[in-house]
C-alpha cells in the first residue's frame, strides 16, 4: 500500500507539472500575441496597424503582408544600390572655388639629356660597333674599350646591339664608365638665364642619373630630400647637388614665411621674362647617328621637384638648330581634409605618410612605379638596370642582359590586363600605386622655329673659328599664365549624405523615421522585461487553485490523513 500510494502521489505530481507548464506555454502565446497586437496599434510604420486589426479580414490582412513586403523588398534594393555607390565611389573631384597664383607652386624641374651619350675622343661608337660585328677584328680590341661599349649599349638603340653575343652578365663600372665618356656639363649647357638674370649654368643644374645615361637635372630635390640614402648603395650617387629645400613640401606647398629665392625656386608671374632660359652646345665631331638615330639634340623631360626623373616615358626633343618655346600650364590635384579618414582606395589616393617607400622619402606615382618595375626587374633578371635605386649587394645588368629588363618592363605592364583574367599575375597588383593626393602635373604648349645662331654671330662680330664644330639650340621654359584652377578631391556622399538618402527611402516607402526604429527596439526588448517582471511579481503573490485541479487536491489530502 505504501508504495502503491507512492506511486499515485509521484503520477499527480507529473500530471500537476504538465498542466502548469500547459498553462504556462499558453499564457507566454497568449503574451507574445499581445505584444504583437500593441506594437501593431501603435507602430508609427505605414501598414503594419493593419495586420492586428480584428476588424479586417483574413483576405485584406493578406494583401496589406504582401504590400508591406514588397514595400520593403525596394526600399532595401535602393538603400544597397546607395550603400554601393557611397562605398565604391565616395569621392568627387571638382574645380576648386579659388584659382591658385603660380608663385604657390614651384617651376618645374627640368631634366634635359643629350643624344650625343659619348664624346668621340673617348669612344666612336660607330667604329666600334662594326668591329664588334666581326668576330675576326673583335679579338683585336682592347679590354677597356670593349668595356666602354658594352656600357655605352645599355643607353644606345635596344635593336641594334639585338643580336650580338655581349658576353657581359653584370656590369659593376657601368655608370663610371658612362661618366667618364659622357658630354659634361659645362659643355653641353653654355648659357643659363632665370628670372631675366644671367646665372650660372653650374649652380643652377645637377647631374642625374636616368635611364638615358647622364643627364642634368633644374629644381630638382637634393638627394638626403629625395632619397632614403640609407637604403641605397655607396657606389656612386644618384643626384650630385645637394640643395636646401626645407620650406616646401609637396602635400603642404611653401611655407608662410618661406623667402621669395628659396628652393625649389618659383616664379613671380608669368611669361618668358619671368622663365628659364637655356643655350644648349653639342659638336659635329661627337654626333653618333648609330647609337641613337637620325634625330639628334636634346630630351627634355618636366617633372615636380619631387620627382624622380623617368625621361624616356614622357619628353619632348629640342633638335640642334632650333629654337623650342615651352609654354606651361599646371594642374594640380588636392584633397580636402574630410578625406584623410578614408581608406586609401576608398579616395584612391595615397598621402605621404601613408605609403612608405624604399628608396624614396616622397610618395608620388612614378616614384612607386620605377620601384615596382626595379623590384620586378631583379625578380626576373637577377640584376637591375644601371638606372634603378638599388640596395647594397644587388647586382648591375650587364650588356648581355639588355633584352632581359627590356622584357621585364613590357611585361609588367602586361600583368595588369591580365590580373583580371588570372590571379597569378598580381605583381603589378601588390605595387599598388595609387596617385599622391596631392600632385602636380606640368602641362607644355610647344612651340619651334629655326635658330639661326650663325647669323647671330656675324651680327656680332664673333668669330666662329672660336667654336669649331659647335651645334646650338635655344630653350625657353615660362608658365603660361599667373593663375590656375586647381581640382580637388571631395567627399560625394559622406555619411551624412548615406543616411540621409537612406532616411528618404525609407520615409517614402514605409513612413519609417528615427522613432520608428526606437519603436521597434523598445518592443523587441524594453517592453517585453516590463511585462516580465509585472508576471513575475504576479506569481510570487498567492493564487487560487485552478479548478480543475482541486479533485486532485482532495484526494491527496485524504491519504495524508
Amino acid at each position: 500500500m505504501i508504495s502503491s500510494s507512492g506511486a499515485d502521489s509521484r503520477s499527480v505530481s507529473n500530471f500537476e507539472l504538465k498542466a502548469i507548464n500547459a498553462i504556462d506555454n499558453r499564457r507566454f502565446c497568449r503574451g507574445l500575441k499581445s505584444l504583437f497586437l500593441e506594437y501593431c496599434s501603435n507602430s508609427t510604420i505605414h501598414g503594419i496597424k493593419y495586420f492586428g486589426c480584428k476588424r479586417r479580414t483574413i483576405y485584406e490582412k493578406v494583401w496589406w503582408v504582401v504590400t508591406f513586403l514588397i514595400s520593403v523588398y525596394g526600399c532595401s534594393q535602393l538603400i544597397q544600390n546607395i550603400y554601393r555607390k557611397w562605398d565604391q565611389t565616395p569621392v568627387i573631384v571638382s574645380f576648386n572655388e579659388k584659382s591658385t597664383p603660380v608663385w604657390q607652386i614651384p617651376f618645374p624641374a627640368v631634366t634635359i639629356c643629350p643624344e650625343t651619350k659619348a664624346k668621340t675622343q673617348y669612344l666612336n661608337f660607330t667604329s666600334l660597333y662594326h668591329l664588334v660585328q666581326n668576330e675576326t677584328e673583335k679579338e683585336s680590341l682592347d679590354p677597356e674599350s670593349y668595356d666602354r661599349f658594352r656600357a655605352l649599349a645599355q643607353v644606345c638603340d635596344a635593336h641594334i646591339t639585338r643580336n650580338f653575343l655581349l658576353n657581359q652578365t653584370v656590369d659593376s663600372e657601368c655608370v663610371n664608365w658612362l661618366k667618364n665618356i659622357s658630354v659634361s656639363k659645362e659643355e653641353m649647357l653654355m648659357f643659363c638665364k632665370w628670372r631675366n638674370e644671367a646665372s650660372s649654368c653650374d649652380d643652377m643644374f645637377s647631374e642625374t642619373l636616368t635611364e638615358e645615361g647622364i643627364c642634368y637635372t633644374f629644381n630638382s630635390l637634393s638627394a638626403e630630400d629625395l632619397l632614403r640614402q640609407e637604403m641605397l648603395h655607396m657606389d656612386y650617387q644618384y643626384v650630385t647637388k645637394n640643395f636646401s629645400s626645407t620650406q616646401w613640401s609637396l602635400e603642404t606647398g611653401y611655407r608662410e614665411d618661406a623667402d621669395i629665392d628659396t628652393y625649389p625656386v618659383r616664379v613671380l608671374g608669368a611669361g618668358a621674362r619671368a622663365g628659364l632660359n637655356i643655350l644648349l652646345r653639342l659638336y659635329n665631331y661627337d654626333l653618333d647617328y648609330l647609337c641613337r638615330g637620325p634625330v639628334q639634340g636634346f630630351k627634355v623631360s618636366l617633372h615636380t621637384s619631387g620627382e624622380y626623373p623617368q625621361v624616356s616615358k614622357q619628353y619632348f626633343r629640342v633638335p640642334l638648330h632650333q629654337e623650342v618655346i615651352i609654354s606651361v600650364k599646371p594642374e594640380m590635384i588636392t584633397t580636402s581634409e574630410g578625406l584623410r579618414h578614408y581608406a586609401p582606395h576608398r579616395r584612391q589616393c595615397y598621402f605621404n605618410y601613408e605609403r612608405r617607400l624604399k628608396y624614396f622619402k616622397v610618395y608620388t606615382q612614378q616614384n612607386c612605379e620605377l620601384e615596382c618595375i626595379t623590384n620586378f626587374t631583379l625578380k626576373t633578371c637577377g640584376c637591375v638596370k644601371f638606372s634603378m635605386p638599388r640596395e647594397e649587394g644587388t647586382e648591375i645588368c650587364g650588356a648581355s642582359q639588355i633584352e632581359c629588363y627590356n622584357e621585364a618592363e613590357d611585361e609588367l605592364l602586361s600583368h595588369e590586363v591580365k590580373y583580371t583574367v588570372d590571379k597569378r599575375y598580381d605583381f603589378r597588383a601588390k605595387c599598388d600605386c595609387l596617385p599622391a593626393c596631392v600632385s602636380v602635373q606640368y602641362d607644355a604648349e610647344i612651340s619651334q622655329a629655326d635658330f639661326n645662331w650663325k647669323d647671330l654671330f656675324h651680327a656680332y662680330k664673333s668669330p666662329l673659328e672660336e667654336f669649331p664644330g659647335v651645334q646650338l639650340a635655344r630653350l625657353t621654359i615660362y608658365f603660361k599664365e599667373a593663375q590656375f584652377i586647381t581640382s580637388k578631391r571631395s567627399e560625394l556622399y559622406g555619411v551624412t549624405d548615406f543616411l540621409a538618402n537612406c532616411g528618404g527611402l525609407l520615409g517614402l516607402f514605409m513612413g519609417v523615421s528615427l522613432l520608428s526604429l526606437a519603436e521597434i527596439v523598445y518592443f523587441c526588448s524594453i517592453r517585453p522585461f516590463t511585462i516580465l517582471r509585472s508576471y513575475r511579481t504576479k506569481q510570487v503573490q498567492p493564487k487560487p487553485v485552478a479548478p480543475f485541479l482541486a479533485p486532485v487536491f482532495d484526494i491527496e489530502k485524504t491519504k495524508e490523513n
